[in-house]
């Protein structure tokens, strides 16, 4: 599994990097004129082996940062809505798997306080590198809709979502196929 996921994270970043290039640079502009910040986000996530590493994106938002698990404090800016609908705002991760930190797919990578509490056959999350994407994100695409028409939305997080996503992730793992990878990568681009 290792040697075939990692030539093809490597070759499909590169290809990407180089594509995106241009593209990047125009949104990084817009992005410091709509938000007068960083056009790069960065956050402290958990990795494999429950290494912790800085994940990036685009910044999509403007306000203050009150929470990991919801955003309703925040202002998602209208540049921000496209990045996220079209996937852009994902693209600087590629930086995360030519670091060796990250995959094109995988168990999406948690914030401290959740993978790096995994005990017993939950852990074989962490044996793999987190990924961009993957079954768990698809399945929650609109997660942070779910979560923020809550009313409790943290422990809705924790107690339904969070425990669907180890379950969907430990089955991922379990069953890896770079033909899986494949096809979970365009339902994330093309649906």
């Amino acid at each position: 599994m290792n040697n075939l996921k990692s030539l093809f994270d490597y070759s499909f970043s590169i290809v990407i990097l180089l594509l995106s290039i241009f593209p990047l640079l125009v949104f990084s502009l817009l992005i410091i004129v709509t938000t007068k910040k960083s056009p790069f986000f960065k956050q402290q996530r958990i990795g494999r082996d429950k290494r912790k590493f800085y994940i990036y994106k685009l910044r999509t938002m403007k306000g203050e940062y009150k929470s990991s698990i919801t955003t309703s404090k925040m202002e998602i800016t209208t540049l921000g809505r496209f990045l996220r609908k079209y996937k852009w705002d994902e693209i600087p991760q590629v930086i995360n798997i030519l670091k060796g930190e990250m995959s094109w797919v995988g168990p999406r990578p948690d914030v401290p306080g959740y993978a790096d509490q995994l005990f017993g056959e939950d852990e074989i999350i962490l044996t793999v590198k987190p990924g961009i994407t993957g079954p768990a994100q698809i399945k929650y695409r609109n997660e942070e809709e779910l979560l923020s028409n809550h009313p409790d939305p943290i422990k809705y997080n924790d107690e339904v979502l969070w425990k669907d996503k180890v379950e969907i992730n430990k089955k991922y793992v379990k069953d890896w196929s770079l033909g899986k990878d494949l096809k979970y990568l365009f339902q994330t681009f093309f649906k």
